[in-house]
C-alpha cells in the first residue's frame, strides 16, 4: 500500500519511520519542516514533500497525527486538506486525540468524497512510537479497520478495535484520566520517600513490581526522580485532552480526581515563563515543589 504521513511531531516522526523501514511508501509531510521528527522520518527511508496535496494523491492510507481538534480539521477538511486531493476508496487513519463527537463529525464529512475514516488515538508515549508498541484504539467500520490492520500493526502492539466512529476516542480520553491521576500519584509517592529518607528511585523499582506498578510508574516514575523533564508527552497536549474531558461530560458528573490532576498541569503550564506546558507530564512534580 502507499501511504501518507501527516504531522510529524514527536509521535508522528517515529511512527512515520516505522512505516518506511517496514518497506512501505511513505509520502511525509509536517506543516513546520525543520522538527527533529522529519529528520527521522528521512533517515528512514520517507519522502519528504511540501504540501498536503502531493502527500496524499494517489494514495491508500493516509495517516494524521497532529495537535488539537481545529488543526486535525484543517489537515482532513481545510482548503488545502486531504478531502479535496485523495483518491476515492482511500482511507483516513487519525491517530490524534479530538473526541468522540469530533470524530464523528469528521467521518461525516468525508463519506460524500468516498473516502473512509478511523479514529486511532494512541497511548504509549514517544518510547511506544520509537519501539512500535503502541496502544492503539480503534474507531470505524469494522471491515476498513481489517483492510487497515497491517498498518496499524506496523505501529502498535496491542491493536483493539472498539466499535463504530468516535469509540476508539472515547476509550482514549478514559485513559488519559487513569495516565493523568497516575501521574499524581507518582509525584506524592516520591514526595512522601523523600520526606522519608528513602531513594526514589527505590521506591519506584520496588513499587513497579507490586500492586501499584504501572507503565506510568515504571516508565516516567523515575524520569520525576531524576528531575527529567524531557517531553514523551507534553503538558498542553494532556491539557487539551483533559479539556475534551470535560466538554464531553459537561460537568455531569464531576470528576473531582480529574480536575485536581487538570489543575496541578495548569500550574506548570505557566512556569518558566509560560514554556513549562513544552515539557513532559511528568513535570508534574514542580507544582508541588515550585508551583
Amino acid at each position: 500500500m502507499k501511504t501518507a504521513f501527516l504531522g510529524l511531531g514527536v509521535m508522528g516522526g517515529y511512527m512515520s519511520a516505522n512505516l518506511a523501514t517496514a518497506g512501505y511508501s511513505v509520502n511525509a509531510w509536517n506543516r513546520t519542516p525543520n522538527r527533529p521528527g522529519v529528520k527521522i522520518a528521512l533517515e528512514a527511508g520517507a519522502n519528504l514533500v511540501s504540501s498536503i496535496q502531493e502527500a496524499v494523491t494517489d494514495v491508500d492510507i493516509i495517516c494524521t497525527c497532529v495537535g488539537d481538534i481545529p488543526d486535525v480539521e484543517a489537515v482532513i477538511l481545510g482548503k488545502n486538506g486531504v478531502i479535496h486531493f485523495a483518491k476515492p476508496g482511500a482511507i483516513v487513519i487519525d491517530f490524534s486525540t479530538i473526541g468522540s463527537a469530533a470524530a464523528r463529525l469528521i467521518s461525516e464529512q468525508l463519506k460524500p468524497a468516498n473516502l473512509h475514516f478511523l479514529d486511532a488515538p494512541v497511548s504509549g508515549g514517544d518510547i511506544g512510537a520509537k519501539n512500535g508498541t503502541l496502544t492503539i484504539m480503534v474507531g470505524g467500520d469494522e471491515n476498513i479497520f481489517k483492510m487497515a490492520q497491517p498498518i496499524l500493526q506496523t505501529l502498535g502492539k496491542n491493536i483493539r478495535y472498539c466499535g463504530t466512529v468516535g469509540s476508539g476516542q472515547a476509550v482514549k480520553l478514559c485513559n488519559q484520566i487513569l495516565a493523568s491521576l497516575n501521574m499524581v500519584g507518582i509525584c506524592e509517592a516520591i514526595l512522601l520517600a523523600e520526606k522519608q529518607g528513602i531513594d526514589p528511585n527505590l521506591m519506584v523499582e520496588i513499587c513497579s513490581t507490586g500492586a501499584a506498578g504501572s507503565w506510568a510508574l515504571s516508565n516516567l516514575g523515575l524520569k520525576v526522580a531524576h528531575g527529567d523533564f524531557e517531553p514523551g508527552f507534553m503538558i498542553k497536549h494532556i491539557l487539551k485532552d483533559l479539556r475534551i474531558v470535560q466538554e464531553t461530560l459537561d460537568s455531569d458528573p464531576s470528576l473531582p480526581g480529574t480536575e485536581l490532576a487538570n489543575h496541578l498541569f495548569k500550574r506548570v503550564q505557566h512556569l518558566d515563563p509560560g514554556l513549562g506546558e513544552n515539557q513532559g507530564t511528568q513535570a508534574m512534580i514542580r507544582a508541588y515543589k515550585e508551583g
